[in-house]
């Protein structure tokens, strides 16, 4: 349908393209489709830069104030308020949802990829998507979302990641080892971030070991890296601590790594 056609009316939670769309929020019908739903001005804007953008959402009013991404878009459909509620997840939508293709690519584009970030097994997916915002912050080319890791796609995921699930590539493998194969023998050293590694990340910075081509691997917050991967990274790296702190969150250290190494590649 034409923009301006759809611009006559607007649609409400019971009309069929809304009803298809809001069924992206559960894992099993973005799988089927290959789509999945991003929300808000920001991730919208990034998404029709990669041309991914399907279909866009959004409140009549949201649409004016964001008359550039209504003319991006290749379909625009007007929506009440309460269908941009049941498409939404967040408590106060921004009135713009894109339904979106699916934008992981093979585990073969990783080998392009200087630096390269591993999220192994990480189940929630506000910390997956922070760390995808600081790997694409830190200048890293890709993000592997390996073993049971949470579905990038996953709607807290995406917004976390502040639009920067369009900006690197984005890979899924189920093998957590498989995927640690494949960046070793692109030539990238394999560095797991554990509380408890035997190197420390300042020694292996004063010893220039991190301006080599690196894919950091990150375990969950509550479980940590397996004993298994732990095993298969050349090195096991802990980040300092210099206070009273136990030690750091997910996302702290994900970011302290990254940027130690995004500083050295420099």
């Amino acid at each position: 349908m034409h923009p301006e056609e759809d611009r006559q009316v607007s649609f409400t939670p019971r009309t069929p393209r809304v009803v298809a769309a809001r069924r992206l929020q559960r894992r099993k019908d973005r799988d089927q489709t290959g789509r999945f739903l991003a929300e808000g001005p920001q991730a919208v804007r990034s998404a029709l830069a990669a041309g991914a953008v399907v279909e866009l959402f959004g409140t009549p009013a949201a649409l004016t104030r964001h008359a550039d991404l209504a003319a991006a878009a290749p379909t625009v459909s007007p929506v009440t308020e309460e269908a941009i509620g049941a498409l939404a997840e967040t408590v106060h939508p921004q009135g713009l949802v894109a339904v979106c293709t699916q934008v992981d690519v093979p585990l073969a584009a990783a080998a392009a990829a200087r630096l390269v970030a591993v999220v192994a097994d990480i189940r929630d997916p506000g910390n997956a998507g922070t760390v995808l915002r600081t790997a694409d912050a830190a200048g890293a080319g890709a993000v592997v979302f390996a073993g049971d890791a949470v579905d990038p796609y996953n709607g807290k995921c995406v917004r976390a990641s502040a639009g920067s699930l369009f900006h690197v590539d984005v890979i899924r493998e189920r093998s957590a080892t498989a995927a640690i194969e494949a960046l070793r023998a692109a030539g990238r050293q394999v560095l797991a971030a554990t509380g408890h590694g035997a190197d420390s990340l300042d020694d292996l910075a004063d010893a220039g070991a991190l301006a080599a081509p690196t894919a950091w691997l990150f375990g969950s917050e509550a479980h940590g890296l397996a004993p298994a991967l732990l095993a298969a990274a050349d090195r096991r790296v802990r980040v300092p601590i210099y206070g009273g702190a136990e030690s750091l969150n997910l996302a702290a250290a994900a970011a302290v790594c990254l940027y130690a190494s995004a500083r050295a590649m420099r």
